[in-house]
């Protein structure tokens, strides 16, 4: 019996040569991938220190700009400043040789005859008048006189305004019925009442200190109910919700916010007490520089005359200057 030769077939693709390359090829491609990861990781990472880098020198500009800007304007502001006080210094002596260009410019119309010095003195001999004055005394008594009678009646005249300019200003109905009479009585010149007042409350010190505080009484009232009503709204009706009590209300709410507006009339109640004390001295006084200077009218003592008025002019100065500080410490939201 004979023996066939069987001749091996072709291997079949699923067989072992063919699971090894295909393991080849996927080792192959897994280690491409990883590369091509690895490659993509350090591309991204140079990106971001690329953006880092840029962010940074962006970073660094700015500080840059900022700093120059800074430096900029600390530079204007200190040239501003420097500006600025220079400005005020020259303002300053502009207001202390404005008085003294006058006086010389008087001086000189006096010596060169343009003036009558009979009328109008000069300033010389004003100066020789006002020191047997001041060094016998009898010019500093009758500035505290006036003084005296300026204040009290300045404080009795303010204190009544204030009150009844923030009632008024609080409340419609106070408002409704007083307000009419206000504006008639407004109007009236204060010394067109001085015989009324010298009536009833005669010729002693009461007469004067009452006329000076019924002309300040009307500025400060006028003035503080503006005031009150100039307040916005809205602080009136948070008052209101928190329960606020009458007292809460003069106190908290209308006499801080009429503040800026009291402080006006007190300023123009303060001109005009100076206005009226040297018509209330001129009737039935013996001393105060509104006596002082009827009394040198009376002798024709024109240097004596100008030093009163020149004494009152440097009281309505020095009463300006203490409102004013008087106004800062109550009012330094203001300044």
């Amino acid at each position: 019996m004979s023996i066939n030769h069987v001749t091996p077939g072709p291997t079949l693709e699923g067989g072992p040569g063919s699971g090894a390359q295909a393991r080849a090829g996927a080792r192959k491609r897994a280690i491409a991938s990883v590369s091509t990861s690895a490659k993509a990781r350090e591309m991204a990472a140079q990106a971001r220190a690329k953006a880092d880098r840029a962010e940074a020198d962006n970073r660094r500009k700015a500080n840059l700009e900022v700093s120059s800007r800074t430096a900029a304007t600390a530079k204007a502001a200190g040239t501003g400043a420097r500006h600025g006080s220079l400005r005020n210094a020259g303002l300053s002596l502009l207001s202390f040789l404005s008085p003294l260009l006058l006086l010389v410019l008087w001086e000189a119309l006096a010596r060169a005859g343009l003036i009558d010095v009979r009328l109008f003195s000069a300033p010389s001999l004003i100066f020789k008048s006002l020191i047997p004055l001041v060094t016998s005394g009898e010019l500093l008594l009758h500035t505290l006189v006036s003084v005296q009678r300026i204040i009290i009646g300045f404080l009795i005249g303010s204190g009544a305004g204030v009150i009844l300019g923030l009632s008024m200003g609080l409340f419609p109905p106070v408002r409704a019925a007083l307000q009419p009479m206000v504006a008639a009585t407004f109007p009236i010149p204060k010394l067109a009442i001085m015989p009324l007042i010298l009536l009833v409350f005669g010729l002693g010190e009461t007469s004067k200190v009452v006329t000076i505080a019924v002309g300040v009484f009307y500025l400060v009232l006028i003035n503080t109910m503006a005031g009150v009503l100039n307040i916005e709204p809205i602080y009136l009706d948070v008052a209101k919700s928190f329960g606020a009590s009458r007292k809460d209300f003069y106190l908290t709410v209308a006499l801080p916010g009429a503040l800026p507006m009291i402080f006006a009339g007190f300023k123009l109640g303060m001109g005009t007490a100076l206005l009226l004390i040297v018509a209330a001295e001129l009737s039935a006084a013996r001393a105060g520089v509104g006596y002082m200077i009827w009394r040198a009218y009376d002798m024709f003592d024109i240097e004596r005359m100008f030093v009163g008025l020149l004494d009152m002019s440097a009281l309505g100065y020095i009463f300006a200057i203490a409102l004013d500080w008087i106004e800062r410490l109550a009012i330094p939201w203001k300044s």
